[in-house]
């Protein structure tokens, strides 16, 4: 026991941990010493987190809350936790979270939510944790409608940058349910309005679309092509067709084959022609006409000299 630490805990100076475990709480204690790192509340009888309950632990960088009763949590319940580097709410009854946890929470890395009663979690609320590595959602009552959609955009990106998480099975609607989100194909949420980070993303490509068309007619106008009209359409560039490119690749392959294999069997056909010709000749030619040929030749010559 440590002088200042909270009764039915206790407190370890050297590692600076709170132990208050199965001491049948129902609710955080209070005083806990400042320089507290590590606090561990699990299996007591917690319902509600006051948001004052962790004013006095600035340096807390380990809260595990697991097993308890905790049924929400207010945005400013870690608001003063900027060390916080992991958060275990597993084993609760939390329905949902807030959009935030607190402006000074951005350095958790572990986040665990599993087993509690959530439907759906705000997709800001995980991107307002830069620094997340390990985020843990099993064992809740997701909801695999338009209202998770902003979930698994946000999932896909996070597995990619290397993160690890644990899967979302859904349990509503009923054709879904026992599926893992990420297994779900866009396809299905094609009904779904678009989210507020879609339509951002959607206005601000269109904004630099109008600044890259903008710049492009200062830049005709620039050498000389003034008489263009603001108004006139231009045309659109054609889609590059995948199949067609390929349909193209491939004939123009086969013609250049067939040419080939004719030049080829060209060529043959006359080596072939002119050695049986040579050969008739050698074979059928009267020995007497060739020697005849070379007495007139020599005729021919002297006549010339």
């Amino acid at each position: 026991m440590v002088s200042g630490c909270p009764p039915k805990c206790l407190c370890h100076q050297f590692s600076k941990t709170v132990d208050c475990r199965n001491r049948g709480l129902v609710e955080v204690p209070s005083h806990i010493p400042l320089q507290t790192q590590i606090l561990l509340l699990s299996n007591n009888r917690i319902q509600k987190i006051s948001q004052s309950a962790f004013i006095g632990t600035l340096a807390l960088k380990i809260l595990d809350l697991s097993n308890n009763s905790v049924s929400g949590l207010s945005p400013s319940t870690f608001q003063g936790l900027k060390h916080l580097k992991e958060l275990d709410l597993s084993s609760n009854t939390i329905v949902s979270l807030p959009g935030t946890l607190g402006n000074n929470t951005g350095n958790i890395t572990l986040l665990s939510l599993k087993h509690n009663k959530l439907q759906k979690v705000d997709r800001r609320l995980l991107e307002s944790l830069p620094n997340l590595k390990v985020v843990l959602f099993k064992g809740n009552s997701w909801q695999c409608n338009c209202q998770v959609f902003g979930l698994k955009l946000w999932l896909e990106s996070f597995l990619y940058r290397g993160g690890i998480s644990d899967a979302v099975i859904c349990s509503t609607p009923e054709n879904r349910k026992g599926k893992d989100l990420l297994r779900i194909p866009y396809e299905m949420y094609g009904i779904c309005p678009p989210t507020s980070s879609q339509v951002h993303q959607t206005t601000t490509q269109h904004y630099n679309l109008e600044n890259r068309s903008s710049l492009k007619h200062v830049h005709h106008n620039e050498h000389g092509d003034s008489g263009r009209s603001h108004c006139e359409p231009k045309p659109k560039p054609r889609p590059v067709s995948l199949r067609h490119a390929i349909a193209t690749v491939v004939i123009t392959g086969v013609v250049c084959g067939i040419v080939c294999l004719m030049m080829l069997a060209a060529a043959v056909y006359g080596c072939a022609y002119a050695a049986i010709t040579a050969k008739y000749h050698r074979e059928h030619l009267p020995p007497g006409r060739e020697k005849g040929n070379l007495k007139g030749k020599e005729l021919f010559e002297s006549s010339l000299a």
